[in-house]
């Protein structure tokens, strides 16, 4: 399967193109920005977008959803815990002192045992609240590998001081999904390395004693 990592906007987000090399279908995940970026990456291994997923709604992971979907017709997904933090992006813009980005109808929720399925391959959604009420990651098994969004990055976890944070459901989330996974099951966190849940056990130290 095609899979390229596009870090966008000033945040660098870890956007993740998936295309399936048979039937040229393509998922998206967390089209935070710099769409036309992602537009050329799909022209370019002659791919459609079949579905676009929002790992959660803060302003890097979402904020280019919007202009992805006019551009391709492609259905967004978000679990519908996160429907309050998207409502505030106009906040999030000015964290960030940024101009609120147009807002995305969310055509479906996703949430725990939904599948996304990309010619033969499968993308588990699991529900990891916890960095935000309606974070989910995706695994899909055939890849071996994982999509955490913001709730695992290597040597660290995802933040839980913004609204809607939770220090014990984030770590919660990590027990029991992630750490049931394979050891080499390979993790692409929102931002930054990709690592793997073998070596997060071993080397994290927020992990130490889960």
């Amino acid at each position: 399967m095609i899979h390229e990592i596009l870090p966008v906007g000033p945040l660098q987000c870890n956007c993740s193109i998936f295309g399936d090399e048979q039937s040229r279908e393509a998922l998206v995940v967390d089209p935070g920005d710099e769409i036309d970026r992602v537009l050329q990456t799909l022209s370019r291994h002659g791919l459609t977008v079949k579905a676009i997923v929002i790992t959660h709604a803060h302003i890097d992971h979402i904020g280019g959803a919007q202009k992805l979907k006019q551009a391709t017709g492609a259905p967004v997904y978000m679990n519908s815990n996160d429907r309050e933090l998207q409502k505030m992006m106009d906040v999030q813009a000015a964290w960030l002192g940024m101009r609120p980005p147009d807002q995305v109808t969310i055509d479906a929720p996703v949430k725990e045992g939904d599948r996304v399925l990309i010619g033969a391959a499968e993308f588990h959604v699991l529900d990891t609240p916890g960095h935000t009420p309606g974070s989910v990651s995706l695994w899909i098994p055939a890849e071996g590998k994982l999509l955490a969004g913001d709730t695992l990055f290597r040597d660290s976890i995802g933040r839980t001081d913004l609204p809607g944070g939770d220090g014990r459901q984030i770590l919660r989330s990590i027990h029991d999904k992630f750490l049931t996974l394979p050891e080499d099951a390979v993790v692409i966190p929102g931002h930054g390395e990709s690592t793997t849940i073998g070596r997060e056990k071993k080397y994290n130290y927020f992990l130490q004693g889960l």
